[in-house]
Order: structure tokens, then sequence, then C-alpha cells
């Protein structure tokens, strides 16, 4: 690659107009992660040559690359003014508009990628994605069994964190991961750790993700980080997201013995990174959830590879020895769907931070668009969990329960007005669903004291979303579903010893919430439970988790001592 380099600046600087030299070069340079350096040369190829659809479109692929979205957009554009017909263009700009949440847009976008290339990687996927977040459903059945049909014939990749949003088949989702892992990390390169035997003082754990800042996943692992036993591990974050400024960002960085900026470096060197750190255990916060890079550890940086958290399935990837789980959301008869081997943690594999802070005010019934009287079921998952059987259920139950709302996170207007318009045809007055603004995490919690019950999704679970009920003190209504995704909330309620919240069916899931709408008896025994249990019960007790988690590190730092190969195991509960 660096030899070809060479020859075409050679090039360019012999036939300074030679657009497609400048092209092949910008590729040359994008192919090693020198994004910056590939915007430049791709910039200079469309300046000389404002009509080149080539040009326009590696401008506009480069600007998505560095999440510079609303820029690519006007590349794009004009790329198709040259040429309609350039599907590759036409799916880029789809993804643009995706991550600007301009979803109607993309949707536009990527029906027209399909319609010139029905076959495009991943076109189809984001297609699906785009009308979920918006929870428009008129062709879902018809997208998802293609879909389907695209992985069965093992022709084209599609994103995992989608798959898992609309199945429940833990088969189909390993399948999935494994084509979508193919596909994003295609070179095979040299192991950069080839047995070297390591006689650290302290086990060196190395953190990656894109997530250390005002974020799910630091919500959530953050009391973990400063935890952790510094007389026997040392640990070091790679980082290869934003630096939002937050106080959670600050928080993280000094909750590390080193905290390593990556954003910038290309994943070969990223990689390096961690060999030369000599890391014991790389541990993967993303697996295929946004921003992931798993081109980092197919380099093989680290004799022991995990993935943990942020994706609730398989990895697919060969070079990921383990996943971290729990025995409710992953039986043992189930672990022919995981490429790794799997680490059973006691109790629940998510970790929780019980220094979250909760807002001391809460905010009235009126200010959060609230009726003063009535039953507040909520849901405050993303939008996109919400599926046609589930919002049949909860219309049911508001017909069912008189005066009650029900109140939703609002992802996006154009949800809100699908939604609104699907509880039309079922007979339920739009007024009946409140939206909620995102807030700051603290204030988020303290609203949750206005709802009496947080009703579920499936098949993608609430994840963070249920701790988060949780930990406020609301009870949760969660129906069991066949993979990981759908059975993360009810690891959560038997870890917090609510079980008896955890229903096999959805016929059972809207039999409950209705029965707890309507004796509020019972619903505030439930209540008092959970409040009784928030401080007692392991799901909130961040520090019996870290003993649990280290010593589940500490097994397979041992295996690999003794030359063993990776296993499953279990780790025995610390009392």
């Amino acid at each position: 690659m660096r030899n070809a380099e060479l020859v075409l600046r050679r090039e360019i600087e012999a036939y300074p107009d030679l657009v497609d030299a400048r092209n092949a070069l910008g590729v040359a340079l994008a192919n090693q992660a020198r994004r910056e350096e590939a915007l430049a040369v791709f910039q200079a190829a469309a300046g000389l040559d404002p009509r080149s659809a080539e040009a326009n479109n590696n401008v506009g692929n480069v600007l998505n690359d560095l999440g510079r979205y609303a820029e690519a957009v006007p590349y794009l554009e004009k790329a198709l003014e040259t040429n309609p017909r350039l599907a590759d263009a036409h799916h880029s700009l789809g993804m643009a508009f995706q991550c600007l949440k301009r979803h109607e847009e993309a949707i536009a976008c990527l029906e027209k990628a399909l319609s010139i290339a029905p076959d495009m990687t991943y076109s189809l996927s984001h297609l699906l994605w785009n009308e979920i977040a918006i929870c428009r459903w008129d062709k879902l059945g018809a997208r998802i069994d293609a879909l389907r049909t695209q992985l069965r014939e093992r022709r084209i990749a599609a994103a995992p964190l989608i798959l898992a949003a609309v199945s429940e088949s833990a088969e189909e989702q390993r399948l999935c991961a494994e084509l979508h892992m193919r596909e994003s990390a295609r070179a095979q390169p040299a192991p950069l750790w080839q047995g070297t035997r390591y006689r650290h003082g302290r086990i060196r754990l190395a953190y990656l993700s894109a997530d250390f800042c005002e974020h799910a996943t630091a919500q959530l692992s953050a009391g973990l980080f400063e935890l952790h036993d510094r007389s026997k591990f040392e640990l070091f974050a790679i980082s290869y997201g934003r630096d939002d400024g937050s106080p959670m960002r600050s928080r993280l960085t000094r909750s590390f013995d080193r905290f390593v900026e990556a954003r910038e470096y290309a994943d070969a060197d990223v990689a390096r990174m961690l060999r030369e750190l000599e890391a014991d255990i790389a541990i993967d916060l993303k697996g295929h959830t946004t921003d992931a890079r798993p081109g980092i550890l197919a380099f093989r940086p680290a004799p022991i590879q995990v993935g943990y958290l942020g994706f609730p399935g398989t990895s697919g990837a060969p070079f990921v020895d383990y996943l971290i789980a729990d025995r409710f959301v992953l039986p043992e008869g189930e672990q022919r769907f995981y490429s790794e081997k799997v680490v059973y943690l006691p109790g629940c594999y998510q970790v929780n931070d019980a220094r979250r802070a909760i807002a001391a005010s809460t905010p009235s019934r009126a200010a959060a668009g609230l009726p003063a009287e009535g039953f507040v079921y909520c849901c405050f998952n993303n939008n996109y969990k919400i599926s046609p059987r589930l919002f049949d259920i909860w219309m049911r139950l508001l017909r069912e329960v008189p005066d009650s709302v029900l109140w939703l996170l609002e992802d996006n207007s154009a949800a809100r007005r699908n939604l609104q318009n699907e509880a039309q045809a079922r007979g339920v007055n739009p007024a009946r669903l409140v939206f909620a603004a995102r807030l700051p995490h603290a204030e988020h919690l303290a609203r949750h004291r206005l709802a009496d019950l947080f009703l579920d999704t499936l098949p993608y679970n609430a994840h963070t979303s249920a701790s988060d009920a949780l930990w406020a003190g609301l009870p949760l209504v969660a129906c069991a579903g066949s993979s990981f995704a759908g059975r993360v909330a009810g690891s959560l309620l038997h870890a917090v010893g609510l079980p008896e919240l955890v229903t096999e069916n959805l016929e059972d899931y809207a039999t409950l919430a209705l029965k707890l709408a309507k004796d509020r008896g019972l619903l505030g025994e439930v209540r008092a439970k959970l409040a009784r249990n928030r401080s007692t019960a392991p799901l909130f007790a961040t520090d019996l988790f870290r003993r649990h988690i280290e010593s589940a590190y500490q097994t397979m730092w041992q295996t690999w001592q003794r030359g063993e190969p990776p296993r499953a195991f279990a780790v025995e509960p610390i009392n």
C-alpha cells in the first residue's frame, strides 16, 4: 500500500491535473485509515473536476467516516446530479441522513440504492433500521423476510444490531454476526501477539470503547473502573470515540492508570499500541454497536480478548475468545450460537454504578405533559424497539384502563406522528400518548417517579433503560424472549429480587400489566419491595460485581498461563 502511495504521488507531481490519480491516492490513504489526508486529496480532485461523480462521492464517504455528516450531504448530492445511477452515492447519502436523524430522507435514498443494486451490502438492513426508527411498519414483515432470506443464503452482510432489533433467533444472529465480521474485517493480518508469556506484577486490563463519555455504557460501568483492585490489576482505556467534555469524561479519565486517545489512529496502529502496552486481557465494550472497530482486535494484540456489555450477542469473530454473560440471558443450551467461550457471572451480567445521581426535585405532572390524574404506563426505550405486536398490547391496556396514558421517549417527530396514527387506527385517542424529550441523565431518572409502571419491549428488551427504571424505583414488566437481547430485562429483574415481574409469553405480560394497573395495593407492594431491594440485592452492588468480574479475569489469565485454550466456565458467587 505504501509503495502504491509513492507511485501515485509521483504521478500527481508529474501530472497535477490528473483527477483519476488523485482519486486512487485518496483510496489508498483511506484504506490505511488516514482519513484526513484522504479527504484533502479527494477534495482536490473534486476541485479540479467539480462534476466528477467519483470524486464527490469519495469526499462524501470520507466525511461520513469522520462523522461530519452534514458536510457530506452536498458532495453526495453533487455526485448524484452527475450520475443518478450511482448506487453507492445513494447508499452513502442515506447513511448521512440516517446519522443526522433525517430518517424519511434516508429511507428514500436507501430504497433508490436498492432499486439500482438490489444486492448492495447493508442497504436493506439500514433501510429497515430507518423504518423502525420512525415506527413505519407498513412494509416491516416483507423487509424482515427479505433480510432473513439474504442471511440464509449467506450472500449479503447485514448490521447485527439491526437484526437483533427484529429477530428472536440466536442462530440467525450468529450467522449475521459472522457474515458482518467477514465483511468488516476481510483482511487476515498476522497476529501481533504470537505466544509471548507476560509476567507482569498485575494483570493488565485494556478496555476498548468509543463510549468513554456521557453514554449508557459509561453510566453503567464508571463505578467498576473506579473500584477495580489496583493491587491486582492495571487498567488501560483505549478510547476511539469523541471527547464530549462532560463530567463523565473527566471521571473516566481519572479512573484508569492510562487513558489512550486513539480516535485518530488506524486499527493497525491502535493494535500496535495495545501490543506495546503488553495488555494481558483486551475487553471490547462495543461489539457490533455504533462506532465499533472490530478491526483492532483482528490483529490479535493481546493473548486474551473478550466481548462484554456493549452488544447483546455474539461477535462472530474467531479472534474474540470469551463472552461475558449470565445464565438467564444465555442459557447453557444456547452456547452453540456463540463463537466465543461463555463466561457466566453470578446473578446478572450487567454492571451497574451505584453512584448514579438522581435529581432531588421531581417535575410536576403538568411540567412533564402528563394528566393530573390517571395511571401512567411508560416506556423510555428507543422508539426502534417498539414492535407492532407490543403496540397492540399497549393500546389494549389503554382501552381497558380508564384515564391511563402511555408515556414514551420521543426520538424524532416522524416516530411520534406514526405512533399517534397507529394509536388512532387501534381505537385509542392519540392524545393518550405522551412524549418525553431527552433530558440530562439525573433529571431523566428523577422523572421516572411520575410513572406507575414501565412496559418493556420485545424482541429487544430495555437494557440500560431497565436499570434506570429500577434504580429510580419504577417497577418494570418484562417478557423473556429467546435471544440475549430479549432476556436482559428479565436478568435485571431476577437480580433485583423481582422475578415475579418476568413473564414467559406476551399474553401473560399483558395480563400482569393490566392486573398491576387495576390493583393499586398489589402495585404498591411491588414498589415497596423494589425500594427495599434496591440497596441490598446484587443488581446495584457495584463492588460485589467488581469482585465477580475480577474473578472471571483471573480465571482467564490462569488458564492462559497454563498454556490451555479458552474454555467456558462459571464464576462462583462471592458472599
